[in-house]
């Protein structure tokens, strides 16, 4: 043997021993006990990441992702398939290069940090800075720290399913203009931005423009419109009239920010054209468009309808209404603190808000009732609206069961948009169901859903019920003050898993109807209704 090093014999294993005698013990005796070196399991560790390590992972997963090493960056997530996919499109069909990553002072495992880059193609560059953070967890099954995976670590606007794409824009861009031809911009108009995005994507191409080259976000929904994030080549906006209406929008803007998670429309009901629509949400889902709920007592309108349409009862006929009503084993309750009348009229229990009393009358409609009339006369839950950019027509099946009496006050199955409750609205305040547009149908000669509308009887008993509600019922507070022609109808919806109930708001003032719906914003007049009559003041 070389000089230095020895063998030696410990329980029948020849064991090398390499620059000393207790240099070899040492390694000889570890490795027979398991206590790590040769051989030795590293302890397994458990809990939060240790400073260190949170340091240490995002500094391995920052320096691989600034040299374009996806899949190595990818490796130091918990999940590394969808990680390699986005980082290896950041590069790749991105363009995005020269990327420079500084971290800022950790905040137990979460590390926020700047990203610097250049966006390259077609010969056009452009710098690129924004801010992001990532958190730093315990792998469940290694027990590595690891980088917890989500799209918007790369980028703080991308979800799942997002990527990132630069190019020329699927759409050229457009100008869009309200009624009497004022420009509306994200920055005017903030809410807006995804109906503009939405309206770029369906009429870019037929307004006039020509697509710029942008770096922009690709969403999962094939259908949504892409979102730009940055410009590097102008395009030509084409221009593309709206039926908004600026100073109902800017109304609508101020009043949804008083509330989160808020969301109005109005429409105009002499011509079903849209006058103001806002979002406050951080997710960015258009949800007075699209949005699927509960209307809660809203839906009377309907109801009302229903029971005059068939016969049943009318605005001066009774409807009593009693603590509560069992229907299908199923026990319904009015609003906390409501009394008894066993001697209402409908107009008193509408304007009221009484649920008992129309959950009476479900043993006199058919399942199908309520269905067929708003399907029939409010031009509700046949999948045929076409407003121009994506939308919902609301849902109200033929339900069964205890759901039969709660759909009749807004719960069950039924679902509604702030969109689809200003349509009721606009229905029951003129007798005629207008398809809501927020740009005209000849624009591309698509043709408008069509409905029966409502008898002149029942138009006038849901007008004096709508206007009693607005001057001396439920929805009084909100609207005090507005003079005109109005109506209103307050709703509450339940939820499960929610502390307080969704308010929901709909109402008339001369030409103009609106609907609100605020998520956990309690009783129609706490949140809903104030947004409403704002709206309506500047738009009605």
């Amino acid at each position: 043997m070389r000089k230095g090093v020895k063998a030696a014999v410990v329980g029948g294993v020849v064991v090398v021993l390499v620059g000393g005698a207790g240099y070899g013990a040492f390694n000889v005796v570890s490795a027979l006990s398991g206590g790590g070196g040769l051989g030795g399991p590293a302890p397994v560790r458990t809990g939060p990441p240790s400073g260190d390590e949170v340091e240490d992972t995002a500094g391995k997963f920052f320096a691989a992702w600034e040299k374009g090493q996806a899949a190595t960056a990818a490796s130091y997530t918990n999940y590394p398939e969808a990680a390699g996919a986005l980082l290896t499109a950041y590069g790749g069909d991105a363009h995005l290069a020269q990327v420079r990553i500084t971290p800022g002072a950790a905040s137990g495992a979460t590390v926020p940090f700047s990203v610097r880059a250049t966006v390259s193609y077609g010969g056009k560059s452009e710098p690129l800075a924004y801010d992001s953070r990532l958190t730093v967890v315990r792998g469940t099954s290694t027990h590595r720290p690891l980088v917890d995976w989500q799209p918007s670590v790369v980028h703080p606007d991308l979800k799942k399913g997002d990527t990132l794409v630069t190019g020329p824009s699927a759409a050229p861009p457009i100008e869009a203009v309200d009624r009497n031809g004022t420009v509306l911009t994200k920055d005017d108009y903030p809410s807006l931005g995804p109906i503009l995005d939405a309206l770029r994507a369906k009429y870019g191409d037929t307004a006039g423009g020509t697509p710029p080259v942008e770096l922009s976000i690709r969403h999962e929904d094939t259908d949504a419109a892409e979102t730009p994030l940055l410009t590097l080549a102008k395009g030509r906006a084409g221009r593309l009239t709206t039926t908004i209406s600026a100073r109902a929008q800017a109304a609508a803007e101020q009043a949804v920010q008083r509330y989160a998670e808020s969301s109005v429309v109005a429409v105009q009901p002499s011509t079903g054209e849209v006058l103001a629509v806002a979002n406050h949400r951080d997710d960015g889902f258009n949800a007075a468009f699209l949005g699927r709920l509960a209307p809660g007592s809203t839906m009377k309108i309907i109801s009302a309808a229903t029971l005059i349409d068939s016969g049943i009862t009318t605005a001066s006929g009774p409807a009593p209404c009693p603590d509560q009503a069992v229907w299908q084993s199923e026990t319904f309750h009015n609003l906390r603190g409501m009394t008894a009348d066993e001697h209402a009229t409908l107009a008193d229990s509408f304007a009221r808000s009484c649920n008992t009393a129309f959950v009476k009358y479900a043993d006199s409609v058919r399942v199908d009732s309520l269905t067929r009339e708003a399907e029939r006369r409010f031009g509700l839950g046949r999948d045929d609206w076409k407003v121009g950019i994506p939308s919902y027509d609301g849902s109200v099946p033929a339900s069964g069961g205890p759901d039969t009496a709660a759909n009749l006050i807004g719960q069950g199955e039924v679902q509604m948009s702030p969109l689809d409750m200003a349509s009721v609205t606009a229905t029951a305040a003129t007798g005629r169901f207008r398809q809501p547009v927020i740009v005209p149908a000849a624009l591309d000669d698509r043709e408008l859903a069509r409905a029966d509308g409502l008898p002149a009887g029942t138009v006038a008993q849901l007008r004096q019920m709508m206007r009693r509600t607005a001057t001396s019922g439920t929805a009084a507070p909100a609207m005090s003050g507005l003079s005109g022609s109005i109506g209103a109808k307050t709703g509450s919806a339940e939820v499960d898993g929610q502390a307080r109930s969704n308010s929901w708001f709909t109402g008339y003032r001369n030409d103009a109807a609106a609907a609100a719906m605020t998520q956990e914003g309690g009783h129609g007049g706490d949140a809903a209704g104030p947004i409403v009559a704002a709206v309506l003041r500047a738009a009605g």
